[in-house]
């Protein structure tokens, strides 16, 4: 039969009480124990007397016997100094998962569009710049040629005099035929 030095768990939803138990390993958490040898309330401080209370006579009598406490009771027996609890190393447990990784990247090359794309506009404005600069000598080119303006602007107010005339004509026949369209009704 192996023995082991364990945590029960007790109290109600959300309020954890543990009892510290010697039981067979084969049997649930809070199953059938052999003895208690002490308590751990999680709800207390850190540095209040209650939080872990051990019979260290009786649990230097079980690890005697050839008992294996668990990890979190091998903590409090380190604490108390009944027992060397060696310090563990894990190099990989900072590390983040290959998901996190994965996430990282797309979040770098967002960000790395988003760069070069800011990049881009700021570019743009300097090229507006310069059009900018080609309309307004265009400009004055045409303030050199007032004739050119004024040749074009003769030329716009003559157009609409034509269209006037090619209209009245088409407005002319609808009138005719509207007469012809009276005279067949009566």
């Amino acid at each position: 039969m192996a023995v082991a030095i364990r945590l029960a768990r007790g109290g109600a939803k959300k309020r954890p009480y543990y009892r510290i138990v010697v039981a067979d390993s084969r049997r649930s958490r809070d199953g059938k124990f052999i003895e208690r040898v002490g308590s751990y309330n999680p709800l207390l401080g850190k540095d209040d007397p209650d939080r872990v209370k051990l019979d260290t006579d009786r649990i230097k009598h079980w690890l005697s016997v050839g008992a294996q406490p668990t990890d979190r009771v091998l903590r409090f027996l380190d604490a108390e100094g009944i027992m060397k609890r060696e310090p563990r190393n894990n190099p990989q447990k900072a590390e983040p998962g290959q998901q996190a990784k994965d996430r990282a990247e797309a979040k770098a090359a967002k960000e790395a569009e988003a760069a070069e794309a800011a990049k881009a506009a700021e570019e743009a404005p300097a090229e507006e710049a310069k059009e900018e600069v080609t309309e307004e000598a265009a400009t004055d080119a045409t303030e050199a040629a007032p004739a050119e303006e004024a040749a074009a602007e003769e030329a716009k107010e003559e157009a609409p005099a034509e269209e006037a005339k090619e209209e009245a004509p088409a407005e002319e026949a609808k009138a005719d035929d509207a007469d012809a369209d009276a005279e067949k009704a009566e």
